[in-house]
């Protein structure tokens, strides 16, 4: 008898942030757009104050009752995963995980012109950890910004033609 496994597919990733108007607008730079100037199943909004988020969602995301704040739903494409940028107004914010922390660290988007992009959001004044760099047999190139809230984002340009002739576990 085999073990059944659930039937799961990509929703979206959550950033918290601490200030929802200027992390919108830094991933707009990145390429994202604004999907839902909301997020419903939460009751709250990008637009106007700071809505309480019902108790049974709060409870369901291990937050206190009466958490407000005012989030938002962003895409890259018309696929998955989306981005939910979500700024609680009464919540104290700790430093964000790096590579070294446990957990998720860092999200990763896809580049097609690595240098083209870093030198693109340079000039945006987009902080990056360094310019960009070969990975391992020149696998990949790689370049790591940081959100405003200092949140890691890590751009890669993959070489496909190297990647072939890896070897799958599948």
């Amino acid at each position: 008898m085999s073990n059944p496994t659930p039937k799961l597919a990509w929703g979206h990733v959550n950033i918290n942030v601490s200030n929802l108007d200027r992390s919108i607008a830094f991933y707009e730079k990145l390429g994202f757009q604004v999907l839902m100037r909301g997020v419903p199943y939460l009751g709250l909004t990008a637009d106007g104050g700071a809505a309480v988020i019902p108790e049974p969602s709060a409870q369901a995301l291990g937050l206190p009752a009466e958490t407000s704040g005012r989030a938002c739903i962003m895409q890259l494409d018309e696929g998955f995963p989306k981005v939910d940028l979500t700024e609680y107004s009464d919540k104290t914010q700790r430093e964000p995980a790096t590579n070294a922390d446990l957990g998720i660290v860092r999200l990763c988007l896809a580049s097609r012109d690595l240098r083209e992009d870093y030198t693109l959001l340079r000039a945006q004044g987009i902080e990056f950890v360094s310019p960009p760099r070969p990975a391992k047999d020149g696998l990949a190139d790689l370049a790591v910004c940081f959100d405003p809230d200092g949140t890691l984002i890590e751009l890669i340009q993959v070489d496909l033609g190297k990647w072939s002739s890896l070897p799958r576990d599948r």
